[in-house]
């Protein structure tokens, strides 16, 4: 038991007489009950600071009619949870007026006559006690009551300054998409741009549903429940490929950005559009507070059986008090007025997550304002067999167009334009889509179209997704029909309620090229051998 919960349950003793405060501790004592002799009072008001489970108070003490001054204002002070039981020992005949003021100048009160029994005595104080102790509960359960709502407040606060971060955040990828439309409104006759405005328009796209993602997964994110997609990478490219996105998103007036990076393949088992998130991330962050004339130096390195990577620059730095802080979640307001830039305040945080999920850790270093910065993340070097680079996978890999003979799928959302615009897709791709906006219709074209694949949205009005394909399931005329639900929630519980209700595959709006033309390869020999609810 600690010193403070020790004080709580003592009785302080304030007494005409040494021999009075002897008898009356050697009594309780025998009994169990801890005492304190006080002198004067203001010892007792001494004693209280520390914690008391009552005071057990001779008549003599009142003193003059007044009664006692410090510890009468000491009581009116206490907190509302508090109510400090006072035994008074009186003296046997009529009242006192120092008696009767005491009754009601010092609240909880308790008049004990003299001469009385021991056992009264005891009684009455174990009594008082009991009630001190209630009080002391329930200003324990009050202080955790207040804690909660501390908690709770500053999650609330945290989540809508991360949801209003992340909104501010999406603007950034609509500028230029916006834009590159207007250009080809006014001019699509010149190839070469179309394409250099398509593959913009693609990549920014690509970034917007990353932060979309992101801003739906605020609360997993919080909780580490983000899911990696590992697979072996070597390191040379993702910091190759992120390098190169960051100097093709640059001005005239951006720094220049230096690659390091070692012959020798690092490999490491990754998520790759994570981990270039990370160094996205960083070398953004380095380009904020580096001038139009500075550098920024990237690089890796295999070292003590892991990969060490750096994004140098020689910019503003950072001051020793905000060092320690630069990982923290919104910690961006806290910064110097000159490093307030456009970003989240969330980039070196999500950094800093991202990074141990892979299982490695990252650090900040500066010797100061004007001094520069350098951030360094350590990875765990993967052995256990060679680095696939992302090149060679993207060599490797289907260019979106199946040649396979056309299919046909069933396209079932109540949504229009996602709907159309996903057959229009399908048609490129040389399938045979079909267009249902709800599920009792999507069931009636399912009847007479006889699909191969159909890709059912969730969260539709009157049937949802779910209901659809149970009754897509139990006709037999649909037998070997492959399922695949396209939505925007995700998570292993959305996963597993798909599954259930019979989808071979679930994929998250909005579904890429690739994963279409990898569902469409010969969906007839694949549908109903494996259901797995994949992707």
């Amino acid at each position: 038991m600690s010193t403070a919960d020790l004080a709580r349950q003592r009785v302080l003793l304030l007494l005409p007489t040494s021999r009075d405060a002897q008898l009356a501790g050697d009594v309780l004592g025998r009994h169990g009950i801890a005492t304190h002799r006080c002198i004067r009072e203001a010892d007792l008001i001494g004693e209280l600071e520390l914690g008391a489970g009552a005071v057990l108070l001779g008549e003599e003490m009142l003193g003059a009619t007044d009664g006692p001054s410090m510890l009468r204002e000491v009581l009116r002070a206490q907190p509302r949870w508090s109510d400090l039981p006072i035994l008074l020992l009186t003296r046997s005949g009529a009242d006192s007026d120092a008696v009767l003021e005491a009754i009601g100048s010092l609240g909880n009160i308790i008049l004990m006559e003299r001469p009385m029994r021991v056992a009264a005595l005891v009684s009455m104080v174990r009594a008082a006690l009991r009630a001190r102790a209630r009080q002391y509960q329930i200003q324990s359960h009050l202080a955790e009551l207040e804690r909660a709502r501390q908690a709770a407040d500053e999650e609330a606060r945290r989540k809508d300054e991360f949801l209003a971060m992340l909104a501010h955040e999406l603007r950034n990828p609509l500028a230029p998409i916006r834009n590159a439309l207007q250009v080809l409104e006014l001019d699509e006759g010149d190839p070469a741009r179309r394409h250099q405005l398509r593959t913009m328009m693609l990549r920014q796209v690509e970034h917007l549903v990353r932060l979309v993602d992101d801003l739906l997964e605020a609360s997993r994110l919080s909780q580490g429940k983000i899911e990696l997609q590992l697979r072996p990478l070597d390191l040379r490219d993702v910091l190759s490929d992120t390098t190169a996105l960051v100097r093709m998103q640059a001005d005239q007036r951006a720094p220049t950005v230096e690659l390091e990076l070692p012959a020798e393949p690092l490999p490491v088992l990754g998520d790759a559009v994570r981990l270039a998130q990370v160094f996205g991330n960083l070398l953004n962050n380095a380009r904020k507070y580096v001038p139009a004339d500075g550098h920024i130096r990237v690089g890796a390195r295999a070292q003590d059986g892991q990969l060490l990577a750096w994004v140098r620059d020689d910019g503003q730095g950072i001051a020793p008090d905000l060092l320690p802080h630069v990982f923290e979640l919104f910690t961006q307001g806290r910064r110097d007025v000159h490093r307030l830039h456009d970003g989240l305040g969330i980039g070196l945080a999500l950094v800093r997550g991202l990074v141990a999920m892979h299982g490695g850790s990252v650090e900040a270093r500066s010797a100061g304002r004007g001094q520069g910065a350098e951030f360094l993340v350590r990875l765990p070097q993967d052995r256990s067999r060679p680095a696939a680079t992302q090149r060679s996978m993207q060599a490797s890999g289907s260019d979106g167009f199946s040649d396979q003979p056309g299919v046909r799928v069933l396209v079932v959302d109540d949504n229009e334009d996602s709907a159309h615009s996903l057959a229009l897709l399908l048609e490129a791709m040389g399938h045979e889509p079909r267009v249902a906006t709800g599920g009792e219709e999507g069931i009636a074209v399912a009847g007479q179209f006889h699909p191969q694949v159909a890709l059912l949205d969730i969260g539709m009005p009157g049937l949802d997704g779910y209901e659809v394909a149970r009754r897509l399931r139990s006709d037999p005329r649909h037998a070997g029909l492959l399922l695949a639900a396209i939505t925007g929630w995700g998570d292993a519980q959305d996963r597993e309620r798909a599954r259930d209700a019979g989808f071979d595959h679930h994929f998250r709006k909005p579904v890429s090229v690739r994963d279409l033309s990898d569902l469409l390869q010969g969906p007839v020999a694949s549908s109903a051998t494996t259901r797995g609810c994949g992707g």
